[in-house]
């Protein structure tokens, strides 16, 4: 049987979690609207590219860093590490996005028990790792784990997102998840291998797509 941590990790990352992960596509709808993303192939140089370079040199090394801050205590580590991740944000979507799942997830957590998450339900705080390391330091979800199933999660559902926006069958989704899959432990790897120093992250074509987005004519996500 799976053990407790993992049964937890599985709720984390769950497409059920009621955070409102399904309404934002992080700039893809405005790819698929240019016509930069059209298949399945496009659809997954697209998210490869954003694993690599965004998330393995931002978002998953300040998610291990905001782990060991929680598990330390370390509170001013956390609001380090918090407004550093926000402040990465490149445009007001992206910054949007990552505080309403933040303060949601912190609603969701506070409503299980977890005491230190209600304060973070508020505008200009939060961040979803930040949330999201609270809850797998306090479930004992490995750093590595943790890691693995943000990731999991974000591709997940930006596959999700490419599958309506496209549109590409059910089938044809699951194939591009499947071979994104096999690039995650070494993205994960290379994310805890960085030092301070090397943190951070060039994205202009993700950047431009995202601020084109908000004056979009038709949108079907908020991002």
């Amino acid at each position: 049987m799976p053990e407790q941590r993992t049964l937890r990790l599985w709720q984390l990352i769950s497409p059920t979690l009621p955070v409102g992960a399904y309404a934002y596509s992080a700039g893809l709808e405005t790819a698929v609207a240019d016509g930069r993303v059209s298949d399945a192939p496009s659809l997954a140089d697209w998210l490869a590219g954003q694993s690599w370079g965004v998330l393995a040199k931002v978002d998953l090394p300040v998610l291990l860093r905001l782990m060991a801050a929680w598990e330390a205590g370390d509170r001013e580590a956390v609001g380090y590490w918090t407004q550093w991740l926000r402040a990465a944000r490149e445009t007001a979507e992206l910054r949007a996005e990552d505080e309403h799942m933040g303060r949601a997830l912190a609603r969701l957590l506070a409503a299980l028990g977890e005491a230190d998450a209600g304060s973070w339900d508020a505008p200009g705080h939060a961040s979803w790792a930040t949330l999201f390391a609270l809850a797998a330091s306090r479930w004992d979800i490995p750093p590595e784990e943790a890691a693995a199933g943000y990731l999991w999660a974000w591709l997940e559902n930006q596959v999700a997102a490419g599958v309506k926006l496209i549109p590409l069958g059910q089938t044809v989704g699951q194939a591009v998840l499947f071979e994104l899959a096999a690039m995650l432990p070494e993205v994960v790897g290379s994310a805890g291998a960085l030092a301070d120093g090397a943190l951070g992250a060039a994205a202009p074509g993700l950047a431009i797509a995202s601020s084109r987005h908000e004056t979009q004519y038709t949108r079907l996500f908020r991002s």
